[in-house]
């Protein structure tokens, strides 16, 4: 059965509409994916080396040990925005005599076969042989060591399956999980209490008695049972066919009338944001984002690194114009073809998305001025990159969009979730990210700062003075490519 379950997919994948238009950005996906392979290979071969010359007091394997849970952790959170369950066309099979155990056995079991758990097997493998060679550890004390510390990756892989069913849709849900988080590192910061040191123990006893493995693969076990228990109370027919009953929110925004010509279409955009799930959840993502400065600002390690600053300027207060402009006019797919029929100045409506995504600037930058804590040349900095980002990154973000051929299903997740995207989702960005930052790092290392400063926030000016211009040429080539458009959105492969 799973042999056919194998052919199925193999053909659907063959035989799909979006083979040739995403063949391109499959093909780059494999490049990034062997990208990362090797980095994670070299990184498994020179772990232990690089460790013993940084830390030459201590054992490589006792570090690791204790860094063990803060990986685990951040590859969890990877794998929650990254990583989704691996999926089959199953309506059609609920009405055959197939037993559904088998579906959901064959789609878990698919799981373990994800890159994202190949992965660290480059790095725990070349690791345990090393540190083996070396004679820090016996060779079976480190196979168990492997097995365990693998269990422990698999269980993360199970792990994020029952959190994205419960949070993905529901990310308000998540906060009390996140305070939990930051009451344990504040014990682990005032040494009240280490939560890492408690699982360092639990990894130095398995190298003391290796059988020990067999807890996180017992482990690994509750969590398949458990994702098969919560995938077949869903595996009904019904289920999958039944509406989702909730509230209906009324919005009307009438103060938006005020804003003439583009005020219908301001209010169209607010009620998309305000009534679906996908839109929605970018305001939350935009919030969160805010606290990137804090990654980055208070690091010494990046105060000499002024070019750095300006990647994160263009990402804190850009991150709504990337996520919702990146997909215009995609956000309208299941109605643009009824739009291109009116008679709809194509200007107005660029300009009505325009006008939202400068208002999201404007907005994120007003928040984040407290940031000029860090010092007057990161506030500078961003004020720089906001203006940069309104002149410059929202008329390239709108041209993109005159090559989107691929519909949005706004009641879906965003995590993981690459429906609308294209090769112009990919190249964009080049000029939104790459350009200002070569910009600033050339002018600030061989002129000066103030002059790298002055450049970006001219370039933002010359692209608001020649607004009007810009606009027309952007109309224009929406008007060339209004119906490959219109046969894209139509098309319903992802």
């Amino acid at each position: 059965m799973y042999k056919r379950f194998i052919s199925l997919q193999w053909k659907a994948f063959f035989r799909s509409a979006s083979l040739g238009r995403s063949l391109g950005l499959k093909i780059f996906m494999a490049f990034i994916a062997i990208y990362f392979a090797i980095v994670f290979l070299l990184l498994g071969i020179g772990l232990y080396p690089l460790l013993k010359e940084a830390l030459p007091e201590e054992e490589p394997l006792n570090i690791v040990n204790r860094w063990l849970l803060i990986y685990l952790g951040l590859e969890l959170m990877m794998r929650f925005f990254l990583q989704t369950l691996p999926v089959m066309t199953v309506k059609p099979l609920l009405t055959f005599p197939i037993p559904k155990k088998k579906v959901v056995n064959y789609m878990l079991l698919q799981s373990l076969f994800s890159f994202f758990n190949f992965l660290p097997l480059l790095l725990i493998v070349p690791f345990a042989v090393f540190t083996a060679y070396k004679g820090d550890a016996g060779a079976a004390a480190m196979a168990g060591w492997a097995v365990a510390v693998y269990g422990l990756v698999l269980c993360v892989n199970y792990m994020n399956f029952l959190l994205k069913k419960k949070f993905a849709d529901n990310l308000k849900a998540l906060l009390p999980y996140l305070v939990l988080i930051l009451v344990l590192y504040a014990l682990e910061h005032f040494e009240i209490f280490s939560i890492t040191e408690l699982v360092a123990s639990g990894m130095e006893a398995v190298l003391e008695m290796p059988f020990l493995a067999v807890i996180p693969l017992l482990l690994l076990i509750a969590l398949y049972k458990w994702n098969q228990n919560v995938l077949l109370k869903r595996f009904y027919l019904d289920e999958s066919l039944k509406g989702k009953v909730t509230l209906a929110k009324s919005q009307d925004f009438q103060w938006l009338r005020k804003f003439g010509d583009i005020a219908p279409f301001l209010q169209l955009d607010l009620k998309l944001i305000w009534r679906n799930k996908r839109p929605r959840s970018l305001i939350f993502i935009s919030l969160l984002i805010m606290g990137y400065g804090m990654i980055f600002y208070p690091n010494d390690a990046y105060q000499d690194m002024q070019a750095f600053f300006v990647f994160v300027g263009i990402f804190m207060t850009g991150i709504f114009m990337i996520n919702f402009g990146q997909f215009i006019p995609a956000w309208d797919s299941s109605y643009y073809s009824m739009m291109m029929s009116q008679n709809i100045p194509l200007k107005q409506y660029l300009n009505s998305k325009a006008a939202l995504i400068i208002f999201s600037i404007v907005l994120l930058t007003i928040l984040t001025t407290p940031y000029v804590y860090f010092g007057y040349n990161v506030l500078i900095i961003n004020l720089a990159c906001a203006v940069y980002n309104i002149g410059v990154n929202v008329p390239v973000l709108l041209l993109a969009g005159s090559y989107n051929r691929k519909r949005i299903d706004l009641e879906k997740s965003p995590f993981m979730n690459y429906q609308g995207t294209g090769a112009a989702q990919w190249l964009i960005a080049l000029p939104l990210m790459v350009i200002p930052i070569l910009i600033f790092w050339l002018l600030n290392k061989f002129i000066s700062f103030d002059v790298a400063v002055i450049t970006l926030a001219a370039l933002g000016f010359i692209g608001i003075l020649f607004r009007s211009i810009i606009m027309d040429m952007i109309a224009q080539s929406y008007k060339k490519n209004k119906y490959a458009m219109i046969n894209g959105f139509k098309q319903t492969g992802e």
